[in-house]
């Protein structure tokens, strides 16, 4: 038992840490439980909060909770605890995605290089916002490789013209959503008018960001077909800086092993000031899907298309109370 678990005060900070990750359309798709006695949390997968039409096979929800995952570890060596993570630790229960036992670190050593990574963790936030022309070194750049790398995935910015195709097919993605009825009914189910809602989850209309003048934003249109008063139209780089996160293969403990990646790259770009973003489209149909790998060194399957860049960090966006998603049990 760890000795300092002297209350629940602990166990709710740590779930804290872990429920600021990213999330498809911020559903928070995720639950945690506490064990007292044997200082062991688990994490399961909410499918309530699903998206059969954007992601029927729940790859983008386990990269979620994935996500979610490596900030629960990051903050636990924050506060000087050990951990022994087991993806998927009962096969016959789908929703169990991982349990975390905690040591104290006289018994085991923490992660010095994650307990580095905690104050990063609230000052991570999605930008929608255009981004600098300034080439993020390359020696940042392999930061973020060794960080992807550590969580067992690949890290690589995309050369061009392999670029330019990406980004046709984040185009031609966002028009595929658009003309897809179910899909944008069930993108408008989350999101949140702020004038109208105190949200706790979705994409809030302050995070939508601006209008790309140019049409050639690689970020997710939240708006739709809709126009929002006040939204301003402003250009976007003309060359965005995008990277892919691949694994070696596409189940479900590889996309939870993505998510992690997914968050440590995030998490260390944001002690180096990088803002980022995702351009999920076309991962979100499988034709499109699998052109984004590079035709000549592409390899494992992609899992995220991250657009990096200086800028704007983003606005925060509202996460559900601790309590709707922890349990503490004896």
């Amino acid at each position: 038992m760890l000795a300092r678990t002297l209350d629940d005060t602990m166990p709710a900070d740590i779930v804290a840490d872990a429920t600021s990750a990213p999330s498809m359309h911020n559903a928070q798709p995720w639950r945690f439980r506490y064990g007292r006695s044997s200082g062991t949390f688990t994490l399961r997968a909410d499918f309530d909060r699903a998206m059969p039409e954007a992601d029927p096979s729940t790859r983008a929800l386990h990269l979620g909770c994935g996500a979610a995952l490596l900030n629960l570890r990051v903050s636990a060596a924050h506060r000087g605890l050990a951990a022994v993570t087991r993806l998927l630790p009962d096969p016959s229960d789908q929703a169990m995605l991982a349990s975390v036992r905690l040591y104290d670190a006289t018994r085991k050593p923490q992660d010095a290089v994650l307990a580095g990574l905690h104050r990063a963790i609230r000052n991570r936030h999605t930008s929608r916002y255009p981004f600098d022309d300034l080439a993020i070194p390359e020696d940042v750049r392999v930061l973020f490789a060794d960080a992807a790398l550590a969580e067992g995935a690949e890290f690589s910015f995309l050369p061009s013209p392999h670029l330019e195709t990406v980004l046709e097919l984040i185009r031609d993605a966002e028009g595929y959503d658009r003309a897809d009825p179910a899909r944008e009914a069930e993108q408008r189910y989350w999101i949140r008018d702020t004038k109208t809602e105190a949200s706790v989850d979705g994409v809030p209309d302050y995070a939508f960001g601006p209008c790309d003048a140019s049409g050639r934003a690689t970020n997710r249109d939240f708006a739709g077909m809709a126009v929002l008063a006040g939204r301003t139209r402003v250009l976007f780089e003309n060359r965005p800086q995008l990277a892919l996160l691949s694994t070696s293969g596409d189940r479900p403990p590889d996309w939870l092993r993505a998510g992690q990646a997914l968050e440590r790259v995030l998490l260390t770009a944001t002690l180096h000031d990088v803002s980022a973003s995702f351009s999920t489209q076309p991962l979100e149909w499988p034709d499109l899907r699998w052109i984004l790998r590079d035709p000549v060194f592409g390899r494992g399957h992609p899992q995220m298309i991250i657009r990096m860049g200086y800028g704007p960090a983003g606005p925060r966006t509202p996460r559900r109370p601790v309590d709707q998603v922890l349990t503490i049990e004896p």
